[in-house]
């Protein structure tokens, strides 16, 4: 289920730490997923915690978007063996590195018009 924000499109990361975004000006606590069909909680506190059920909401947009960066957290962590493989089955290919560097990067892509998600972990 999508969070209910207040904004239109695809938000851009203001900012992360203290446990959670804010984006668009607003705060979210926790994990999350954004996704051109909209901002996903994700209840997970290290990448090692993926699934390849928790990346339900990205699959669903798989065919609007062509990069998926994944935020790993304070350091950059490899998403478990069997996540990769499955999203790569999809033809997902993520790109994993630590979370304030993939903000940085998911915003940038977006602010090139490209189809963008992103799946990124909170840090403290």
């Amino acid at each position: 289920m999508a969070t209910r924000p207040r904004f239109d499109g695809q938000p851009y990361v203001d900012a992360y730490g203290e446990g959670g975004f804010r984006l668009a000006g607003q705060r979210f606590e926790g994990s999350v997923l954004i996704t051109p069909r909209g901002l996903f909680p994700w209840p997970l506190r290290s990448i090692e915690e993926a699934s390849a059920a928790s990346f339900a909401p990205v699959l669903d947009a798989s065919s609007e978007f062509d990069f998926l960066i994944v935020g790993s957290g304070v350091e950059t962590s490899f998403l478990p063996a069997a996540v990769r493989r499955y999203l790569e089955s999809k033809t997902i290919f993520p790109d994993v590195m630590a979370t304030g560097p993939a903000c940085r990067t998911y915003n940038l892509m977006l602010s090139e018009n490209r189809r963008v998600a992103a799946a990124l972990i909170a840090v403290a």
